[in-house]
Formats: structure tokens, C-alpha cells, sequence
């Protein structure tokens, strides 16, 4: 039987890094400060807001076992109606193959329907069932805690100035990209 060699063991000890010692324990400000608050760049602070108010929706949908992309894409579909899943893509700012996978799941649960189009049959648009519309309405009444939130402490005339800078940003940002 052959021995392995003895293990060396090292002269020196490592000592663990804790980083930089001014910094040690320094944690960032928490959201609507510093430059999480007003001194932020606009466009980190749209996400910050966006990733707040996703959170908050799909804790207010878990309990109807809907995800907030779910969600999107039943709205949709109400408000135009035969969409494609292209299309439905498009509108709903997710990808196709995401789509895909929820339309699926919402046609499977009876939520949305299929019909071929009029014209270019290969061509598959998606409404709504009377299940669906149930759904959605469920979903809207709990979407809307969320809108209040939102709007609490904007008067009329600030909450139509930030829904029309919102649209006007994406309009643009969709224009020059």
C-alpha cells in the first residue's frame, strides 16, 4: 500500500477581506432617497417605481393564481380584441415565446379562445371567454387598490399630466428606438 504525501500546511493564515473599512456596514438609502428619491437619474426611477409596482400587483394576483403578464394579456385582449399572439406580444411589452406559454395556459384554464381570422387563416386571433371576462374583472378589482395607491395625493389635473408624460415617453422612446 502506497502513502500519500503529508499535506503542507501553510505558514500564513488567510484573513477574511472584509472590503474596505470606511465602507464597512454602510448600506444604500432605501427607496425616495438619496438617489433612490428625487436626486435620481429619471429613468432608474422609473424602474425602481415599475419593479415596486409589479411586486405589489403580483402579491395582490397570488391569490387568484394570475401573474401580473397574465393579467396584461387578459386587458389586452379586452380592449382589442382578435388580437394575434404577435400582436398580443407587442401590446403586452413580453416576448413572443412568453405569449405563447400564457396563451396556453389561459386557453387551457377555458379563459381565451381561438378563431382563425376571416381573411389569412393560418392566422390565429384570441378573445376572450365569458370565463375570461370573469377572470379579468376579479383581477381588475384588485388591480385597483394599486391604482389608488398610485394616484393618492395627485389631484385630477396631475394624475392626467403624468398619465399623458407616460404615454408621451413611451410613444417617443418606441419612435427612436
Amino acid at each position: 500500500m502506497r502513502k500519500s504525501a503529508p499535506v503542507k500546511k501553510s505558514s500564513r493564515t488567510r484573513k477574511k477581506s472584509t472590503g474596505n473599512p470606511d465602507r464597512a456596514g454602510v448600506r444604500p438609502p432605501p427607496p425616495g432617497h438619496g438617489k433612490r428619491g428625487e436626486k435620481g437619474y429619471l429613468a432608474y426611477l422609473l424602474r425602481q417605481a415599475q419593479a415596486a409596482a409589479r411586486l405589489t400587483l403580483e402579491r395582490a394576483l397570488a391569490d387568484l393564481g394570475v401573474t401580473p403578464p397574465q393579467f396584461v394579456v387578459l386587458t389586452m385582449l379586452k380592449a382589442y380584441p382578435g388580437l394575434s399572439g404577435a400582436d398580443l406580444a407587442r401590446v403586452s411589452l413580453l416576448t413572443p415565446q412568453t405569449v405563447g406559454v400564457i396563451i396556453r395556459n389561459l386557453e387551457r384554464s377555458g379563459a381565451i379562445r381561438k378563431t382563425p381570422h376571416p381573411v389569412h387563416g393560418r392566422l390565429l386571433q384570441w378573445t376572450l371567454t365569458r370565463r375570461g371576462l370573469t377572470l379579468l374583472d376579479k383581477c381588475r378589482r384588485h388591480a385597483m387598490a394599486l391604482e389608488r395607491r398610485l394616484i393618492a395625493g395627485l389631484s385630477a389635473t396631475a394624475e392626467v399630466t403624468v398619465r399623458r408624460w407616460l404615454s408621451k415617453i413611451a410613444a417617443e422612446l418606441q419612435r427612436d428606438g
